[in-house]
């Protein structure tokens, strides 16, 4: 029997549920729509190594096509240069378009949400968790915007 421990992406999830028999058979034939936009996963969520996460991020999935950047257990210590280099190497396809996805180490959410800004000249998305509505929603981040602030 397959493990649902690792889907890293929808159309992976649909097809090892559907393997399983977990999906009517109508759905099993339906090839998944490649979405436009993606969602980096800036880190592996704890626990997915060992088949139970801690936390479900599917919710996210309709946002895009994940795309984990880092295993669950990187750190940022003292020579931080080789995951950085992984980091921006994951990241290079970055578009406006796609949806940060802000899991891990703080530090590294900070270096990834910098080098994106880089990337997209201080415009792009991220996913924030609700946890009164359950759910996702996307914030729309302009680093050079001018405007009033709210007091």
């Amino acid at each position: 029997m397959k493990s649902l421990a690792q889907p890293l992406t929808r159309r992976a999830y649909t097809k090892t549920i559907a393997e399983l028999g977990l999906l009517p058979s109508m759905l099993k034939h339906v090839k998944p729509k490649k979405m436009e936009s993606k969602v980096y996963v800036i880190q592996e969520i704890s626990g997915t190594r060992h088949g139970a996460p801690k936390i479900n991020i599917m919710g996210a999935s309709k946002y895009g096509d994940f795309v984990f950047c880092l295993p669950e257990m990187s750190q940022m210590i003292f020579s931080p240069g080789p995951l950085v280099f992984r980091l921006r190497d994951k990241l290079k396809h970055y578009t406006a378009n796609d949806y940060l996805l802000l899991t891990g180490d703080p530090a590294i959410i900070g270096v990834a949400c910098s080098m994106v800004s880089d990337i997209t000249n201080g415009k792009y998305k991220l996913l924030k968790w609700d946890k009164q509505e359950r759910k996702y929603y996307p914030i729309e981040i302009n680093l050079h915007e001018r405007g009033n602030t709210d007091e």
